[in-house]
């Protein structure tokens, strides 16, 4: 029953035609209104389902806003399906099916409606329609706040979602609207969303902030572009991009988003122009995926809030950084994976407390005329595969510039470094590096540092005010041999001696202990790889323990490495058992807790024993069980004394879990007699001794050179009692890796696949690069990216199109 009146004021000519009319409801108004119509709605609550079906204008009186209320018991309060205006009406709903108020049809103008209500969605606009929605607030605790379906679309100008139980602004079905100035917050889903193919969202001058979800999310092969937009105060990222979403951002700003700022994967593809990235928890820019892109222009990012890389690309990605800054943040830029690559131009990364540039896993780096500086380390390029190319950089106020470790193979071209701490080029365990017309000054130690006989090349570089030498070549370690060593041509020192060979001294690291962070940070851990990162104990996430029978599930589930389980759950069974015999008033056998992994690389030693750990944690026999990764880089400092602290900073951060040394033979090279690798060993063993309920330590490395390493020390031996060797993966174990892959990522191997694979991995070189179960890993995401290749081309790809993997998609052998 409507409690007022509805004047109808006619628009009409014809005499017979009343110029004025009252009526008891409204929908006896809308019978009796003809087009061009004006219905003034008397103050008052009217119980009605009302549709406009001819354009009209439907108002409430003049100077009163808010004193008429659309409020039915169910039901859609208002629908409107012509070019109508409405203005300065309430609208509630209590249906939990349907929305408040319906744009069905027609052109219609909404102004200065406020809608409180518990409905489906607060505006929902469908069909055909095209509204101008003006001033307009949405607060639905219940659902979405405004939802634009099924190919609707409309103009939505200063309007303002006050509160949503779902998504804030909601675009699917080929809807695609466009809002200017529009406020969204306080949603208890995303901020604002678009999904599927042809569903467009455009928004100028909006702000997104105060959501429980992402402040804007796009997936599902939708587009969104976002011109001078806030998204801040987000519960989780910033702007989630996902499955073939596609993306613009100009003139925006991200900031004060506790997760990652920006997050896109599976062949996403973002432009960022003149946008703002800051105070994010986790990665400024989170890039994955094969075919998943980002390309930034003129933007910056800093200030970041936790212990995460800047800019992290992984599993295929791609970057271009153009003209940007990234400045106070942990780490700037890391790039994984085989596939992914970074692109970065004419930009400065400063103020970085470790790394400025990390690159790892076969990944690629790009940099050409960027400016490094006040970093830990300039870049690291880590290990086999990785490279890529420094072109005209600058690295100034480092303290070690360029590293190269572990079979990494950059070319550095025409590069300066300015003042480092330590090193200018530090080259590493198997590092090469091509160095070309680079420059050194003012190094408080080596110029260029080579060591452990490296094959790096160096041609026309000068070294200008080194103190401890422009030059050193210490020859020894692991990959030593006959006519091994680095390859100089035409490089010049300001010394009178050219290229000096200093008198034996320590052999350095990277950085002395007070700054060790930035090496002793390994990746971080933002996702599980071989690679652990170093978590002090007292920073380690709080985590629940999983018990000993769930740990040695998942170890039982591994591929292979049979032995090794047979020698992991003797042993546990002797720690539990020997723990019981002592709650029983019994005496317990001694177990030495202290481990030697042997094998090749890539065979699970840093898989097993972060299981180790975590089944030592559940037994009650270490604090935590947490991982701590490291190698000689880490633990060997340049001066008298660094050693001991490098080491001693290693075993705190371990304190309560796991210390694993890889490649630990590094530490005693054969030709040791200036090396501090040694120092390392018995500060270790001393540690050990001190602190034997503390922390476990497991060495590893090649089984040859594990043997040697064992054979230094008189103490190394007896405080590792036990050696587990890792065997090779055989052609059917690296085949169930590729099959666990597969079906994690839901593909499935095609006819004859499984038969080629074997083949394939029987064939494949088993040189010092080959990685066993990293192989596998890196096989199956080669057959993924040449399957994508593949399947991009088809114009209506079935579901087998989309998950099968055929021979074709195995990658040649090299």
């Amino acid at each position: 029953m409507a409690q007022g009146t509805v004047q109808v004021t006619h628009t009409g000519t014809s005499r017979w035609r009343r110029r004025t009319g009252e009526y008891a409801s409204l929908a006896a108004a809308l019978e009796a209104a003809a087009e061009g119509d004006v219905l003034t709605v008397a103050p008052g609550t009217y119980r009605e389902n009302l549709v406009v079906q001819r354009a009209v204008t439907l108002r409430g009186p003049e100077g009163s806003p808010g004193s008429v209320r659309i409020a039915p018991v169910d039901g859609v309060p208002l629908t409107v399906r012509a070019s109508a205006v409405v203005q300065d009406l309430h609208v509630e709903g209590q249906d939990a099916a349907a929305p408040a108020l319906l744009v069905e049809e027609g052109a219609p103008e909404l102004t200065d409606v406020r809608i409180v209500t518990r409905s489906a969605a607060g505006i929902e606009v469908r069909g055909g329609a095209r509204p101008t929605v003006r001033r307009c607030t949405v607060d639905n605790p219940a659902g979405i706040g405004i939802a634009v379906l099924d190919g609707g679309g409309g103009v939505f100008e200063e309007c303002e979602v006050v509160a949503a139980g779902q998504a804030g602004i909601a675009v699917r079905g080929g809807g695609h609207p466009r809002l200017e100035r529009c406020r969204v917050h306080h949603a208890a889903g995303s901020g604002l969303t678009a999904t599927g193919e042809n569903s467009a969202l455009e928004a100028v001058g909006c702000e997104v902030y105060e959501v429980r979800g992402s402040g804007v999310q796009v997936t599902g092969r939708a587009t969104a572009h976002l011109t001078d937009c806030d998204v801040h105060r987000t519960t989780a990222d910033g702007v989630t991009l996902d499955t073939d979403a596609v993306l613009t951002l100009a003139d925006c700003r991200i900031h004060d988003i506790p997760e990652n700022a920006v997050d896109l994967r599976s062949r996403s593809i973002l432009t960022l122009t003149r946008t703002t990235v800051r105070q994010f928890g986790r990665n400024g820019l989170s890039v994955w995926d094969p075919g998943t892109r980002v390309d930034a222009n003129q933007c910056e990012i800093f200030d970041s809030t936790g212990d995460y890389p800047a800019v992290w690309v992984s599993d295929g990605a791609t970057a271009v950084l153009d003209s940007c800054r990234v400045r106070d943040v942990p780490d700037a830029l890391f790039v994984l994976d085989r596939g992914s690559r970074a692109d970065v131009v004419d930009s400065d990364l400063s103020q970085v407390r470790n790394t400025a540039v990390s690159v790892s896993d076969g990944a690629t780096a790009q940099l050409d005329d960027c400016r490094i500086r006040d970093a830990a380390t300039g870049a690291w390029f880590r290990d086999h595969g990785s490279g890529g190319t420094l072109s005209n950089c600058t690295l100034d106020g480092t303290q070690t510039g360029v590293i190269v470790t572990k079979g990494a193979d950059p070319t550095i071209e025409r590069c300066t470094v300015e003042s480092p701490a330590e090193a200018g080029f530090y080259v590493s365990a198997g590092g090469r590096g091509t160095f070309l017309n680079c420059r050194v000054r003012g190094s408080s130690g080596y110029g260029f540092h080579v060591i452990d006989g490296c094959r790096t090349t160096l041609r026309k570089c000068r070294t200008e005010r080194c103190a401890r030498g422009g030059y050193e070549f210490a020859d020894g370690g692991p990959d030593a041999a006959s006519g091994v060593g680095p390859d100089v041509e035409d490089c010049t020192s300001d010394e009178s001696a050219g290229l000096r060979q200093p008198p034996p001294a320590p052999e350095p690291a990277v950085q002395t202990a007070h700054q060790s962070p930035g090496l002793l940070g390994a990746i971080p851990g933002q996702r599980t790889t071989e690679q652990e990162p170093l978590v002090a104990a007292a920073q380690a996430e709080e985590k629940p323990t999983r018990t000993s029978k769930a740990v040695l599930g998942e170890l039982d589930a591994l591929v292979g490495l049979e032995s090794v389980k047979r020698e992991v759950r003797a042993l546990t069974d002797m720690i539990e058992v020997g723990r019981r015999r002592q709650q029983a008033g019994l005496k317990a056998a001694s177990v030495k807790r202290h481990l030697v992994f042997t094998g090749s690389p890539g065979t699970g030693k840093t898989t097993v024993a972060r299981l180790y750990g975590e089944i030592l944690a559940s037994l009650g026999v270490l604090e935590q069980g947490h991982l701590v990764e490291v190698s000689r880089v880490d633990l060997v400092g340049e001066h008298i004394g660094s050693t001991a602290i490098r080491t001693q900073e290693a075993f705190d951060k371990a304190r309560g879990g796991v210390l694993f040394i890889d490649e630990a033979y590094a530490l005693s090279p054969e030709d040791s007699g200036r090396d501090f690798g040694k120092e390392a060993i018995d500060t270790l063993v001393k540690l050990m001794e001190d602190h034997r309920d503390a922390v476990v330590v497991i060495v590893a490395g090649y089984t040859a050179e594990m043997e040697r390493f064992l054979s230094v020390n008189p103490g190394v031996a007896s405080r590792f009692s036990r050696t587990i060797t890792f065997s090779d993966y055989g052609p059917e174990e690296l085949l169930r890796i590729v099959e666990q892959q597969a079906e994690e990522h839901e593909y499935r191997l095609g006819p004859g696949v499984a038969e080629a694979l074997l083949k394939y991995f029987t064939a494949i070189p088993k040189g010092p690069a080959f990685g066993n179960g990293r192989t596998a890993r890196q096989t199956f995401e080669a057959m993924v990216e040449r399957h994508a290749g593949r399947v991009a081309q088809l114009e209506e790809p079935s579901t087998d199109d989309l998950t099968l993997l055929y021979e074709e998609d195995l990658p040649e052998l090299i």
